[in-house]
């Protein structure tokens, strides 16, 4: 009964975070993601967690791969923001 609870939680979380980030307007994205680059943080040291306990193979291998992306967004929202911040840095030296 706990693994199709937890399978339910998982699809439903998949569900909302697909809603959610499909209601974003796309101007909007590159702002937010230096806000996401926190809450994906939180996200990976949960996932570290959770790879790390050893109550089933399943719970391990779910673990890996939220660590695997977790780590994917928070990589790419630092170079996201990273060229964001150098187009406004350039943009200013040009006016100088």
């Amino acid at each position: 009964m706990t693994l199709l609870m937890a399978l339910t939680l998982f699809v439903l979380a998949v569900f909302l975070g697909m809603e959610l980030i499909s209601k974003v307007p796309a101007t909007l994205h590159t702002p937010l993601m230096s806000g996401s680059n926190a809450v994906s943080g939180i996200t990976l040291i949960g996932a570290l967690v959770s790879a790390g306990t050893d109550h089933s193979t399943l719970t391990t291998v779910l673990g890996f791969v939220a660590v695997v992306l977790a780590t994917i967004n928070v990589v790419g929202g630092f170079l996201v923001t990273g060229r964001m911040l150098a187009m406004f840095s350039s943009g200013s030296r040009k006016r100088s």
